[in-house]
């Protein structure tokens, strides 16, 4: 079983694969166009995550109102750790803050907001090792959009066959559908940031 809290993530020397769902006015021109435009808001935060399983769960398998579009968003190793060494959790956690102070000025301060939760199986239900969700906002949605982002898939398809799959029962067929992830390295100082034991 994998530790309590662990990304795992598509990714390359370089770049790792996160996942985001929108309505089809947001995502066809941006998988089009290989980055984000038309209906995509630069002043609120956006969530990307590494599970494509987790995705799965919070768009229904590209089915929920708003989330009909699955894509694929191929982004820069760096800049995804920028974003986590500028991060702050979402709650305030004992071992990894000083005092809650501490954690109230740094949600105040932080463009990045880190959220862990309970990872899914492909049947959508919750397991009890937890994912990350990566919060953006200010600086760190423009960086994303502007300096960050190699490349945009829609992945809707894969998305519904996979789903099609586990609603018939075929998790064997399911699971040959979907991408591969691993545990993703990061450095110490990181990993302290973002709530990860060293």
């Amino acid at each position: 079983m994998p530790p309590g809290r662990e990304i795992r993530a598509s990714y390359a020397p370089d770049t790792l694969t996160v996942y985001q769902a929108f309505s089809p006015g947001i995502a066809k021109p941006a998988a089009r166009d290989g980055r984000f435009g038309a209906g995509f808001s630069m002043n609120r935060m956006t969530w990307i995550k590494p599970s494509f399983l987790w995705m799965m769960a919070r768009s229904g398998w590209a089915t929920k109102p708003g989330q009909e579009r699955v894509l694929a968003v191929e982004m820069t190793r760096a800049g995804f750790e920028w974003a986590l060494s500028r991060s702050c959790l979402s709650h305030f956690e004992a071992a990894f803050h000083a005092s809650q102070d501490e954690w109230t000025h740094q949600m105040a301060s932080a463009p990045v907001r880190i959220q862990w939760d309970p990872e899914r199986s492909l049947t959508l239900e919750k397991l009890p090792w937890r994912s990350i969700q990566v919060g953006l906002s200010g600086e760190a949605v423009q960086l994303y959009v502007t300096e960050w982002i190699v490349a945009i898939r829609d992945v809707t398809p894969v998305a519904r066959a996979i789903g099609a799959a586990v609603a018939r029962g075929d998790l064997s067929a399911a699971g040959a559908l979907l991408p591969h992830e691993a545990p993703l390295p990061l450095p110490a100082a990181v990993r302290r940031t973002i709530g990860l034991p060293d």
